[in-house]
């Protein structure tokens, strides 16, 4: 199996791409579930990662990917921006109104990308018909999903994971995804890729004024992880 590994900040791509992570899913504000990282953090993490492929979370906000025309203009410039900068690939999704895919913000966003490649995000486990939206999604040229199937948890959508990959794409399942679960995930799935997001959280220092806790990468778990993925040794995954 591959292992892709979500992080926020340039100590946990650091500390992934150490670890031997396959790729590198790049956002900010991980507690939000996944936010478009700043140029700074891009860069950073494109100086500093040499072996993970790191591909770029393009999401303008936090809540549902009905996306209005002045969002979708911001998330055209982040693709271009992330590809321009040595992205191995940018991680993207649309739906319109109805709750199915966006094809046409799709389309604008993957013109963008100029090549490089283009993954869905889990924009689709919210369409009414995941199946329907992994063909949608292949329609358009992408190749590569990033999914739970639907449900909350990828163990709870194995079914529906099964029928999306008639769709001629590659799954990469994901939804509470850790070392103790993974491989059987594969088993019952099929899917040959895996995504996480260990994070662990540090305390606030307190004071007057408190911001509370943030979280950082769990290094003990994504060791975990990627050990029981696949075999000490195995090449990882091309760029």
């Amino acid at each position: 199996m591959k292992v892709e590994i979500s992080t926020d900040s340039a100590d946990g791509a650091v500390a992934a791409d150490r670890l031997g992570a396959d790729r590198i899913e790049l956002c900010s504000a991980g507690a939000l579930g996944g936010l478009t990282p700043g140029p700074g953090l891009l860069s950073a993490v494109l100086d500093r990662c040499h072996r993970s492929a790191v591909h770029v979370l393009i999401r303008p906000r936090e809540g549902g990917f009905a996306y209005s025309p002045t969002e979708v203009a911001a998330m055209r410039a982040d693709v271009r921006h992330a590809a321009s900068a040595g992205a191995a690939g940018v991680v993207v999704g649309a739906l319109g109104q109805d709750g199915r895919i966006d094809a046409a913000v799709l389309g604008e966003l993957i013109a963008e990308a100029g090549g490089v490649p283009v993954a869905l995000h889990r924009a689709v486990d919210v369409c009414p018909d995941p199946v329907e939206a992994a063909h949608t999604a292949a329609e358009l040229g992408i190749r590569r999903i990033l999914t739970s199937g639907g449900a909350a948890r990828a163990e709870d959508g194995v079914p529906v994971l099964r029928r999306m990959a008639r769709a001629g794409v590659t799954l990469t399942a994901c939804g509470g995804i850790r070392s103790h679960n993974a491989r059987g995930i594969a088993e019952a799935t099929g899917v040959d890729e895996i995504h996480a997001a260990p994070r662990r959280q540090v305390p606030s220092p307190g004071g007057q004024v408190d911001f509370g806790p943030h979280h950082v990468l769990d290094e003990t778990e994504t060791h975990d992880l990627i050990a029981a993925a696949r075999p000490i040794g195995q090449d990882r995954l091309s760029r």
